[in-house]
């Protein structure tokens, strides 16, 4: 009797075991052509993207778009009487500002201040003023680059 238990037990385990690997196979069988799918739409895409840049090439053609300027843009060359001299610009240019009103960039250029902070490897307009005129120079004229 227990041996016919065990047998049935045995016997429902391979059962069992045989349709665990059976679903493992069929979702392995589900990917792999989930998978041959999605390989055949990449190809598909890329070609797609060839055909599409080798079209693009021939829209993008400088001579295809010299010969639809020509036929439907109605451009003539510039002609040489369109250019000037030196001898015919003003001496000066034009004011633009009325007479007797200041420069407003200007008037902010003058009326720009010290910083409070300096920055850098600037002195600070003190310690230029205290230290002596060889020491200031000597960092100053060693920071110049390239000369």
């Amino acid at each position: 009797m227990i041996f016919r238990i065990l047998n049935l037990i045995v016997i429902a385990a391979l059962v069992l075991a045989a349709a665990y690997v059976y679903r493992i196979k069929f979702d392995a069988t589900v990917q792999a052509e989930r998978l041959a799918k999605i390989r055949s739409e990449v190809r598909h895409e890329r070609d797609t993207i060839a055909a599409l840049r080798a079209e693009w090439g021939e829209l993008d053609s400088p001579a295809r778009i010299e010969a639809l300027a020509k036929r439907y843009l109605q451009i003539k060359p510039t002609p040489p009487t369109q250019f000037g001299s030196f001898d015919q610009l003003p001496n000066h240019p034009p004011q633009f500002l009325m007479p007797g009103v200041a420069d407003p960039i200007g008037v902010m250029i003058e009326n720009l201040e010290e910083p409070e902070t300096v920055t850098g490897s600037v002195p600070a307009p003190d310690a230029a003023d205290g230290a002596g005129e060889g020491e200031a120079a000597a960092p100053a004229a060693a920071a110049t680059p390239d000369q």
